[in-house]
């Protein structure tokens, strides 16, 4: 398969983009390979600069849940543009979404319009901090709620020390009000809250893990941490930026009946527009500037492009039956991979929660960060490489989630496990 004119924009690209690339996964580092250069896509498929063709499970890294350039979403979006791209003013379309985001979620009475999800997690933290009067917050290792400071931070020498900068720039001053405990483990978040008592803030968590691939909850995880931010009067914030109206149309929240105190949202609330959202009890929200003191602002918050992307996307999610069949289409491609894995051999661990899906490659179980981190990564680039050589895009990373969307028809699914099949007889 030809990449020439890809590679050549790659080139380009390096010259005046830091990297060549203006998120770093998008790099292609990982699999030692230049990335693609998209031109355009429709429905489950994208094409390249080179002409070639692929079935997608990146769908711009979640938003695309049903598909890409689906006419309703463009029809609406090209109305929208004719009245104006942004006004920094309110409108209306800013009510009837955020009427929509409280309708489905558990958690949210009130929410608050952004442009990201890295901005949705930063202003929450900052309201959570603010409501409680307290500077500590505390995260997983491996789940990642964007690039603010606050949350570029990892595990030191075990769960229970401070929070060590992840990234230079960050202030060692500010990463030590992060703690940082394991997914899945009550234990750690236990020990954590027991050593820094009434200086937690908020317990701030992806309740469907997929930033380390997709790792789903162990049954009593999320009902523990509930029951502790209830005790100690510490804000439980659900990152659902990636599995919100993802996993089912309330969120994970919906899908385990566990409801936090705040929900961050974003990727399919703006069909794949540019947005965040924020969200939560009225008596936390009300503490949001310019009802409270605590401040946040976003001069392109709750854009009428963004705003109608969203709503005409979530209508299509209500229709009925929308969810049942996305989540049969999800399960063959898992399965499908899973089985061609099996039948070749080859070592693997499928996990799925609806349409998030991921294939480790490692003969374990993975239930954290330590037990992802484990997998065959140079394995992993090899299929990801063969994979791609057969028309299948996959995110170029390990540690990345995989949708299926909509628009994924019986063909592309058959063709995606027909590939796989393929690519792990010439790995194994």
């Amino acid at each position: 398969m030809n990449h020439e004119r890809s590679s050549a924009l790659f080139q380009q690209a390096r010259t005046s983009i830091p990297g060549g690339v203006n998120s770093p996964v998008r790099a292609f580092k990982s699999v030692g390979a230049d990335p693609l250069f998209i031109k355009r896509a429709a429905g489950c498929t994208i094409y390249d600069e080179d002409g070639n063709s692929f079935i997608d499970y990146v769908g711009s890294w979640g938003p695309m849940i049903v598909g890409h350039c689906h006419p309703r979403v463009v029809e609406a979006v090209k109305r929208a543009m004719d009245n104006g791209a942004s006004f920094g003013a309110p409108t209306e379309l800013e009510i009837t979404l955020a009427d929509m985001v409280i309708a489905a979620v558990p958690s949210i009475e009130m929410v608050r319009m952004v442009s990201s999800g890295t901005e949705a997690t930063m202003s929450a933290i900052r309201l959570a901090r603010g409501h409680t009067g307290r500077d500590k917050i505390l995260k997983f290792s491996g789940c990642y709620h964007g690039h603010a400071d606050a949350l570029l931070v990892k595990a030191g020498s075990g769960a229970a020390t401070f929070g060590v900068p992840d990234s230079p720039g960050v202030p060692a001053d500010f990463a030590r009000h992060t703690l940082t405990a394991e997914y899945n483990s009550l234990e750690s978040v236990g020990q954590l809250v027991a050593e820094n008592r009434d200086n937690i803030a908020c317990i701030i968590v992806e309740p469907v893990a997929g930033n380390m691939g997709t790792v789903p909850p162990r049954e009593g995880f999320l009902e523990g941490l509930r029951e502790i931010c209830s005790n100690e009067g510490i804000v439980l914030i659900f990152d659902e930026v990636m599995s919100g109206f993802r996993v089912a149309y309330g969120g994970a929240q919906e899908l385990y009946g566990v409801t936090p105190d705040m929900t961050t949202l974003g990727k399919i609330i703006g069909g794949g527009l540019p947005v965040g959202a924020f969200g939560g009890s009225r008596e936390i929200m009300e503490k949001l500037s310019p009802s409270g003191g605590v401040y946040q602002a976003g001069t392109l918050s709750g854009n009428p492009l963004a705003m109608t992307a969203g709503i005409e996307t979530l209508t299509l999610l209500k229709e009925p039956g929308f969810y049942d069949k996305l989540e049969e289409k999800s399960r063959q491609v898992a399965e499908g991979i899973a089985n061609a894995a099996r039948a070749a051999g080859y070592p693997l661990y499928s996990t799925r929660v609806g349409s998030m899906f991921c294939a480790f490659f490692t003969r374990g179980e993975v239930h954290d960060w330590p037990s992802a981190a484990a997998c065959d990564t140079k394995a992993f680039a090899r299929y990801f490489l063969a994979m791609l050589n057969e028309g299948i895009y996959l995110a170029p990373s390990q540690f990345e989630t995989a949708f299926v969307s909509a628009a994924h028809d019986d063909a592309a699914i058959e063709k995606t496990i027909a590939a796989a099949a393929k690519c792990f007889k010439m790995i194994a």
